[in-house]
């Protein structure tokens, strides 16, 4: 599938050119005239100029994702057995890495924290966050995009591991229209909880 080259960053917006109907928004059909990306809704604070002891940092793994969610499409919960794709909808990266990216940036903005890049975690990857992103998409049955993380918190060497699990949802009614934007509120309010989890456990 060729991919349309213009990427709206700013806010998380698909257009939608199929009809409300369930059968409108799932199939194939051509790629989107837009692509979805994920925006921090923390307010950014200018520069980030911070530095800290050894075991202070915070490092964010690339979350484990499920089959479905191993796509730039979004994922629709027809039925417990039943899963297809929104149509023009499709995110400018897997949901993994664009989620990782959003704990990370939410986290330098809320907290004080270091946080190092996965490759870096030579210098000193301090507290490491992990998990698995087990849902991120449009649930049909409930009509809210759903956001469900299970989160594991380490330090270095694994000498103490706390798992929690995230979940948000926001109102959409399935269409490319809305489904991003939604996702987009959801996957920020888990990553708000995320960083505050973080916030809570001292430094060492």
């Amino acid at each position: 599938m060729r991919l349309p080259a213009r990427v709206l960053a700013p806010v998380a917006l698909a257009i939608a050119v199929g009809g409300c109907s369930l059968g409108g928004m799932l199939g194939g059909g051509k790629a989107p005239a837009s692509l979805l990306t994920l925006t921090p809704e923390a307010p950014a604070t200018g520069e980030f100029t911070r530095s800290g002891n050894a075991g202070q940092s915070v490092t964010v793994s690339t979350p484990v994702i499920s089959k479905e969610l191993r796509t730039t499409r979004v994922p629709v919960q027809v039925s417990p057995t039943d899963v297809q794709y929104v149509t023009d909808a499709q995110w400018v990266d897997t949901p993994d890495r664009l989620f990782a990216d959003l704990i990370s940036e939410t986290i330098r903005r809320t907290t004080n924290r270091v946080v190092l890049d996965p490759g870096l975690t030579g210098l000193d990857p301090g507290l490491i966050v992990s998990g698995e992103l087990r849902s991120f998409g449009y649930d049909a049955a409930s009509g809210q995009a759903v956001v469900r993380f299970d989160g594991a918190l380490s330090t270095a060497g694994g000498t103490r591991v706390e798992t929690r699990r995230f979940e948000a949802s926001a109102p959409s009614d399935g269409t490319g229209q809305t489904v991003g934007p939604a996702l987009n509120r959801a996957a920020n309010e888990v990553a708000l909880e995320v960083a505050n989890w973080i916030e809570s456990r001292q430094a060492p």
